[in-house]
């Protein structure tokens, strides 16, 4: 947590001396449930991700407020000139949309629903549009969902009569969400996607509609499971090609030209040496840590036994990452299984 705090205040230091404060506020699409003006956009979680997503609204010219457990990376957007508040409560009390990004269920559901939390109150809530781009499982999304749908608005916008939830996770790690480049997984309803399609605009490249309630968190469990397996598969092959004496190298090229191309092997390769830009290439620091790809293993597990379906592969790739955390390896990106479980070794 530490280092985690240590990268997002380096980051907000380099960033506040290129803060720029950005073009006038967006519209939402005529046809969505509202076609007045958002432009006031609470934010709450200023983690690695959150605090570039923030960066990235404020320069599309979103009036922003935020919260954070985080002191200090608080202090430093009210020094760049964005509002901050104590607690979600006083976020909602000043945003029209209120968009989160959290670490864990837990965390999501104690925002929502604890003390203080953006629906105190009860019956009556400002927010008319509720965003969670957190990865969490879909139970726990479809339950605050319901709890949004029993509010009322306290002011009536348009064709807005009671407030809604997006489930909107994100895929493309740091470096999208600091380009605006990342991609959203949505669920919930479809014009309350449309109408939030503005604002995912100014922080992503695609958002892709996934269906009602839940859906875009279940999307992203399903991506993130593929992610896993194929970066095992991947970091397999490379390393049993070593030991039958291949390069990694050659071994590469030999799958990147055949069918076993895959993101791991051509855009995010595991082995130290063969491909500059990525994880491996500076000891596996930065990128997707080892810890949440295993939180994430876990909530596609539940997921599974929840509605009875059979996921041998889930179990392996849980049983071979929380082997890789509990060796101390949990936050280094999880391509580092190529060397700490598979033992590969570096490309000279």
């Amino acid at each position: 947590m530490a280092i985690r705090r240590a990268q997002t205040l380096l980051f907000l230091s380099k960033f506040k001396t290129n803060f720029v404060f950005g073009s006038l506020h967006r519209l939402f699409s005529s046809s969505s449930q509202n076609s007045n003006q958002f432009q006031n956009v609470g934010f709450i979680g200023l983690g690695n991700m959150g605090s570039r997503m923030v960066n990235n609204l404020v320069k599309a010219g979103y009036k922003v407020t935020v919260h954070d457990i985080n002191r200090d990376v608080m202090k430093m957007f009210t020094e760049m000139g964005v509002s901050a508040r104590e607690t979600p409560y006083e976020v909602a009390q000043d945003s029209e949309v209120v968009i989160t990004m959290l670490p864990s269920s837990s965390h999501v559901m104690d925002v929502y629903t604890g003390t203080n939390g953006l629906l105190l109150g009860g019956n009556a809530i400002r927010p008319a549009l509720l965003i969670d781009s957190s990865t969490i499982d879909p139970q726990t999304t479809r339950k605050i969902s319901l709890a949004v749908s029993n509010c009322n608005l306290k002011e009536k916008r348009g064709n807005w009569e009671k407030p809604v939830m997006l489930d909107a996770p994100v895929s493309g790690g740091v470096l999208a969400a600091e380009a605006g480049t990342l991609t959203f997984m949505v669920g919930g309803p479809e014009d309350a996607y449309l109408a939030a399609r503005p604002i995912l605009q100014s922080m992503g490249r695609t958002s892709i509609y996934c269906g009602g309630s839940g859906n875009g968190s279940a999307a992203k469990i399903c991506n993130n499971l593929a992610m896993a397996v194929s970066m095992l598969g991947t970091s397999e092959a490379l390393a049993l090609g070593q030991s039958l004496g291949i390069s990694a190298s050659t071994l590469t090229e030999v799958l990147n030209t055949s069918s076993g191309r895959c993101w791991s092997s051509d855009a995010y390769n595991p082995v130290p040496g063969v491909m500059e830009g990525v994880p491996s290439s500076r000891d596996y620091n930065g990128g997707f840590a080892s810890k949440l790809m295993a939180k994430d293993l876990n909530l596609a597990a539940a997921s599974a036994e929840e509605v009875g379906h059979k996921s041998p592969l889930i179990s392996k790739a849980q049983e071979i990452y929380k082997k890789i955390c509990e060796e101390g390896h949990e936050t280094k990106d999880f391509s580092c299984v190529f060397r700490h479980f598979y033992n590969g070794k570096d490309e000279v």
